[in-house]
This record gives structure tokens, C-alpha cells and sequence, in this order.
């Protein structure tokens, strides 16, 4: 497997096997983040869909993770805080 600088947390390691997205932002995230980010990730997306009681095939819950997502990975931005007083509603 090959290694990567990641550009999250700034270690040496391994890169994932193809792009997770096709598009942009999946080649970003396969030239520039290691396999143990991306896990990381995938389990703060998973409480975000969870918390926020996301439909992954509404547009509006993609665009919200993908803006996540970037936020996360590459601290464009902070991205969202799992705030409980919700209770799993999301105003758009």
C-alpha cells in the first residue's frame, strides 16, 4: 500500500485504495489524507447522519456532508457541531 503525507494530521501514512467520491474533492482526499483520517471521518459522518437524522439521498444532506467533510479534513472551516439540544432536526 502506498503512504502519504496527510494533510490533516501532518504523519506519514497509508493512502487509501481509490478515491471515496467521483469528483474534486474524492481526488483531494486520495492525494492528500491517510487511511486512518478518513476512518475518523467516516465515523463523525456517520453522528452527523445520526444526530441530524440525515437522508443521504436528499441533495441538501449531501451538500451538507460534503461542506462537512472539507471542513474536517482539511480545517477549511470548522465544521458542525453535534449540538444535542436538536434532537435530530435540521433546518436548511
Amino acid at each position: 500500500m502506498a503512504e502519504i503525507e496527510c494533510a490533516r494530521c501532518g504523519e506519514v501514512g497509508e493512502q487509501l485504495s481509490k478515491a471515496p467520491l467521483r469528483n474534486e474533492l474524492g481526488e483531494r482526499v486520495l492525494a492528500s489524507i491517510c487511511k486512518g483520517c478518513w476512518d475518523e471521518w467516516l465515523a463523525y459522518q456517520t453522528a452527523l447522519i445520526n444526530h441530524y437524522g440525515l437522508d443521504v439521498r436528499d441533495r441538501d444532506a449531501r451538500e451538507f456532508l460534503s461542506k462537512n467533510m472539507e471542513a474536517y479534513l482539511f480545517e477549511t472551516e470548522e465544521p458542525e457541531d453535534i449540538d444535542t439540544s436538536q434532537e435530530g432536526n435540521i433546518a436548511w
